[in-house]
């Protein structure tokens, strides 16, 4: 997987990565001449006294590192350059993706597990690239190049690289061997350290309400320790690495400078050839510590790698029609037809055959007990998931067979969890339709019962909202999702549960004032309060995912048991 994906992301940025190879093999094979450059001043210049000869050497020398260094630092740019657009484009891939996925897959990974896919595991990746521009590349390249070097100065102590570098690799590659599953094990236990916080800071009035901060704490110690003792472990087999490739290297060194030493007594070799070999050999176990430390960051990589296809991978089970209809003929009538609906690895079905049709400019009202599938019924509109049997249709068009985009555009949906984005109330308005006026804006808020209190904010349209809405209270936030459903002007509106945080008398005059700018709109609402359903047009009540009674409010008193018991227990027995 891991190929796969530097293969795909990385195709654009072909041509800085064809540059950063020139480039560093240039300042590489540099970086080899200059022992050849160094040997040649000790034996030709010193040993003979000839200082023309040194300065002109010397010269030379510096002209070599000069273009090293420039060739390093050009591929070093290009290459980290390259990484982060590496980067960007991953981490957009898969933020796309997740934008497909319906709820199914979304729980099926896990938020904390998506997010830190697209974060940790990314850099991992990234890190990799970055790396692999600077290392990658120079360390084969060093490691040959040096080994030619090494034997133009001198054959008779090349035994010395056949022992030093398998002696190196062998003790190295050990320790990778066992880093490689402490990694693996690192990931998934970053995935649980990131889903308990974000749990505890969701909870955090609930986990105080409850007085539970201790017992979170404790969670939080267990999954922080799990991470630290796997962190650990492999901390303590990194640390070996460094004194390992120091211990063979000195001991490589003093290995040269004993046989060479004996070599140089006997004339068999000159004092500038030896010490040229000795950086040469000390070229080539640099050369080997570099692919070893990108021996350690390929199976991390390769690791992340994986977690990132996972994603890449998956489809949406919400697929897009292969000859989508692009345009709607009627006004939004809406219509459930035999639909059921059945989740994954369930032992019964949600809902169970349910048909009705919610005509433009006619109110149907769901109620039923927790746990109904009401939400789950509503859901179907919008596509968030998809039926298991029957159909749902807009204007007798299958919601399966129509473009995405178009159907999203006709509706406008008030979730049961009010969310609002970070930005302003008229960033946070202007979601469902950027080209809305401020007149439209203000139009929309009084409908829903909400310019009040947002023209007593410091800045009104511009006033602040945090992330979440954390900073207006439930039912001001309430309010202001059902305004950024109106400001879209849908054919379709669905409200799910839109009204519990609000109180009887606004939820009233919320009502009230929705009628004239809903008029030619199919209204489907969720709720569970009678008051805030009884003029409807047809209440649908709902009982263990079944259809269980339909009509009009007076009508369902009288026919219908269930709902009866729901009037007589808010609106008391004389209501019933």
């Amino acid at each position: 997987m891991l190929i796969r994906l530097l293969r795909r992301f990385l195709r654009p940025y072909r041509a800085a990565l064809a540059a950063v190879v020139a480039l560093q093999m240039l300042a590489t094979m540099a970086s080899l001449y200059l022992p050849s450059l160094n040997a040649d001043i000790i034996d030709n210049g010193v040993a003979k006294g000839d200082t023309h000869y040194i300065v002109a050497t010397g010269a030379w020398m510096l002209l070599v590192t000069l273009v090293q260094i420039t060739c390093s630092i050009v591929a070093v740019y290009l290459g980290a350059r390259s990484a982060m657009r590496f980067g960007r484009d991953v981490r957009a891939a898969i933020f796309h993706r997740v934008g497909q996925f319906c709820a199914r897959e979304v729980n099926g990974f896990g938020a904390p597990s998506l997010i830190t896919r697209n974060t940790n595991d990314v850099q991992q990746v990234q890190m990799l690239v970055v790396t692999s521009a600077t290392m990658m590349i120079a360390a084969p390249v060093m490691s040959i190049g040096g080994v030619i070097m090494a034997l133009r100065e001198d054959v008779g102590l090349s035994w010395l690289m056949m022992v030093a570098v398998p002696v190196l690799l062998t003790a190295i590659g050990l320790i990778v061997s066992r880093m490689v599953p402490q990694f693996r094990a690192m990931q998934s236990r970053i995935d649980v350290v990131n889903r308990v916080l974000r749990e505890q800071i969701s909870g955090i009035r609930v986990v105080r309400a409850f007085v539970r901060e201790p017992h979170e704490t404790a969670r939080f110690a267990v999954a922080n320790a799990e991470l630290t003792r796997t962190a650990l472990r492999a901390g303590r087999l990194m640390v070996l690495i460094f004194p390992t490739v120091m211990l063979v290297l000195n001991a490589s060194s003093v290995a040269v400078l004993w046989f060479g030493a004996g070599r140089v007594d006997s004339g068999q070799m000159q004092i500038g050839a030896l010490t040229a070999f000795l950086a040469y050999l000390l070229q080539i176990l640099m050369a080997v510590m570099m692919a070893t430390f990108m021996a350690i960051m390929i199976p991390r990589a390769s690791v992340c790698a994986d977690r990132i296809g996972e994603v890449l991978d998956t489809e949406s089970s919400l697929r897009p029609p292969s000859e989508p209809v692009m345009t709607l003929p009627g006004r939004g009538e809406l219509e459930l037809r035999g639909v059921s609906f059945h989740y994954p690895g369930a032992s019964e079905p949600v809902l169970h055959d349910i048909s009705f049709t919610v005509r433009a400019g006619q109110t149907t009202a769901i109620i039923g007990a927790t746990g109904s599938g009401k939400s789950t019924l509503l859901s179907l509109v919008p596509r968030l998931i998809d039926v298991t049997a029957g159909s749902v249709l807009v204007d007798g068009i299958d919601v399966r067979a129509i473009e995405p985009d178009l159907l999203w555009s006709r509706i406008g949906l008030v979730p049961q969890r009010a969310y609002l984005f970070s930005g302003t109330v008229a960033s946070n308005l202007r979601y469902g339709n950027p080209a809305a006026t401020d007149a439209e804006l203000w139009e929309a808020l009084s409908v829903a019962q909400a310019r009040d209190f947002v023209a007593a904010m410091p800045g009104q349209l511009e006033a602040p909202i945090a992330q979440g809405g954390s900073n207006v209270s439930g039912g001001q936030r309430q309010r202001l999702s059902i305004a950024r459903a109106l400001v879209r002007k849908p054919q379709i509106c669905l409200f799910d549960d839109a009204f519990s945080a609000l109180d009887l008398a606004t939820d009233a005059r919320l009502r009230a004032a929705l009628g004239p700018l809903t008029e030619q709109a199919a209204v489907l609402i969720v709720a569970q309060r009678v008051s805030t359903i009884i003029d409807a047009d047809q209440i649908i009540v709902l009982e263990g995912g079944r259809v269980v009674g339909l009509g009009r409010h007076d009508e369902l008193v009288q026919t219908c048991p269930a709902y009866a018991e729901i009037v007589s227990s808010q609106l008391g027995l004389d209501a019933a």
